[in-house]
């Protein structure tokens, strides 16, 4: 199967599911065992089970094979593997922990989203060449907007001691 429809496939049942912060990883300068890492964020161990069974749904439909996949008896961590694609499923805070971009993210693959961020992976000027059909590949990557600049905000001036007394002043007594 070509590596741009199992990606596809499998971005589409991530997205089916309504996974979170879907990145894509060309790994072939990396190791021979496969070209793609796919890590995706599910919020819940319940998410994180149906994200896998919808990648292995449409990776199946689209004739793609799953070789195995492991971690759905937990469910904090689910690695569905796809021959020449890997997907890690991870909940947030397993994946910040083990950070799967800093090892496997050296190339960022551009992927069209069909929510309202255009790409995942990085931005276009990371990118590594390969787009997953070449027609997508003509057109240009939404443009950032500059970041808005405001003027300092001034530091409060300091209050007078007497206005920062809560209580009244006693007065003495004059007897």
């Amino acid at each position: 199967m070509d590596i741009r429809k199992l990606q596809r496939a499998i971005v589409d049942g991530l997205e089916d599911v309504k996974a979170q912060d879907i990145r894509v990883f060309n790994t072939t300068h990396l190791t021979e065992l496969f070209d793609r890492v796919i890590v995706a964020s599910g919020t819940s161990n319940r998410q994180t089970k149906a994200l896998a069974s919808s990648v292995r749904e449409k990776v199946k439909e689209t004739g793609g094979e799953i070789i195995s996949t492991e971690g759905e008896d937990i469910g904090e961590w689910v690695l569905v593997d796809c021959g020449d694609a890997i997907v890690h499923i991870l909940q947030p805070a397993l994946r910040q922990y083990y950070n799967l971009e800093e090892i496997w993210g050296e190339k960022p693959v551009r992927v069209k989203l069909s929510n309202t961020r255009a790409f995942a992976g990085a931005r276009a000027t990371e990118f590594d060449g390969e787009d997953e059909d070449e027609d997508e590949a003509n057109e240009a990557a939404p443009a950032a907007k500059p970041a808005r600049k405001s003027a300092p905000r001034k530091a409060p001036a300091p209050a007078s001691k007497t206005a920062a007394r809560k209580t009244p002043a006693r007065k003495a007594s004059g007897k």
